[in-house]
């Protein structure tokens, strides 16, 4: 049963807009919500009186002093005051929050048109703040001192697939390399280097180690940016759009056990869960997807994610790299955007530049990233450690 079956009408993704992902000194979180804002809304083709309601996903955790950032939305445009707007929290997968947000005041029938936007600013903190704002999101550690944070928490979840599963060798440098390849042609990324299976394989003063076995390769870099798309339904998509709109074909969501020894460290069980409920929502299959945008926080995610997707079995996610299923031109090109490895993480924003970046390609506007085919895909976004799950599956109109 599809979305529209299941619930008596379509969600397309109408327009949207996106920032560079970095430091950007000269930005604040006003100046980045406003600009993909104002480009979601012309993209669509609408005017700020036709958005019946806002969602804006944002993390924060004390990363600024103002706490408080869902009427910044209306900066954008006179019109867009009086529109209800809604701050959406739920640590790194606040984007894909406030886009689920989004898609069930259509479903319900109180919106008909939706702006949803995620942003955070983040490079103007200091690494320790950084830190602990993100370990804010983590049951054992939030409030804890620690020197390698979250990077922490995702070593050890590498160190116990290892255990089980063997050791993971050159894999995870291997899947550095692939995404900071894939985001050379992403004029939005932040890293937009192509470094090398051998530079990102071996630890040196410029990738040093950072938390047993992660190097700094294997880590998401802190980062600056915004994103933002409009969500609506037939009859009311605007006929002057920039381009033909994006169908959502199904959603999910599952969260897990906040604390750790509630959850297998290497299972990501409600990850899992809502990749089946959105893709059955779709009804479709793995074999039906062109592309998939993981959230790869961290190199082991994305290898851990190879499995939850059903691309290999337990245990065997390296074989995804080494048949070449999971690079441009293989049997599912994962992360075509360079994932968050090399795009960046600007943690609210992340969910949201999922889904944009999709629609890019599913329209054919992703410019030097664009596939040969792209059809169908799946945005996949996770908060804490595989804690808040959301899943989102697209598809060409």
């Amino acid at each position: 049963m599809s979305l529209k079956e299941q619930f008596g009408r379509d969600v397309l993704l109408t327009g949207w807009g996106h920032s560079r992902f970095g430091k950007l000194v000269d930005d604040t979180l006003e100046t980045l919500i406003v600009q993909v804002a104002t480009e979601a809304l012309a993209h669509a083709g609408i005017d700020a009186s036709q958005v019946d309601e806002i969602f804006v996903g944002q993390f924060n955790s004390a990363l600024t002093p103002l706490a408080f950032p869902s009427s910044l939305a209306l900066q954008t445009d006179a019109g867009l005051r009086h529109v209800p707007a809604t701050r959406v929290e739920n640590a790194c997968a606040s984007g894909s929050a406030a886009v689920q947000q989004g898609v069930k005041s259509i479903l319900a029938g109180t919106a008909r048109t939706v702006l949803v936007i995620g942003a955070e600013k983040m490079t103007h903190a200091p690494a320790d703040l950084v830190g602990s704002a993100l370990l804010g999101a983590d049951y054992d550690m939030a409030g804890m001192p620690s020197t390698t944070g979250f990077t922490g928490l995702f070593a050890t979840v590498a160190r116990a697939y290892a255990t089980r599963y063997g050791a993971i060798g050159d894999v995870l440098g291997s899947i550095a390399a692939k995404n900071h390849r894939n985001g050379v042609a992403n004029p939005y990324a932040q890293l937009r280097k192509d470094l090398g299976e051998e530079f990102c394989q071996t630890v040196s003063d410029r990738n040093p180690m950072v938390a047993e076995p992660l190097r700094r390769t294997d880590c998401s870099p802190v980062s600056d940016g915004a994103a933002a798309m409009v969500l609506t339904t037939e009859p009311y998509r605007s006929g002057t759009a920039a381009t033909a709109p994006v169908r959502l074909a199904g959603f999910g969501q599952a969260n897990d056990f906040l604390p750790a020894a509630r959850r297998d460290p290497t299972e990501f069980a409600s990850t899992r869960v809502s990749f089946e409920r959105a893709m059955t929502m779709a009804g479709v299959g793995l074999d039906d997807l062109d592309f998939v945008e993981v959230h790869d926080c961290f190199t082991i995610a994305e290898l851990i994610m190879y499995e939850v997707i059903g691309l290999t079995e337990r245990g065997q996610g390296r074989r995804a790299i080494e048949e070449g299923w999971a690079y441009v031109g293989g049997r599912l090109p994962i992360n075509v955007s360079g994932g968050l490895k090399a795009k960046g993480h600007p943690v609210g924003a992340t969910g949201v530049s999922q889904h944009v970046i999709s629609a890019m390609q599913l329209t054919g506007t992703a410019g030097e990233m664009q596939l040969p085919v792209a059809r169908r895909a799946a945005v996949q976004n996770m908060g804490g450690v595989g804690v808040a799950n959301y899943v989102s599956v697209l598809e060409a109109v």
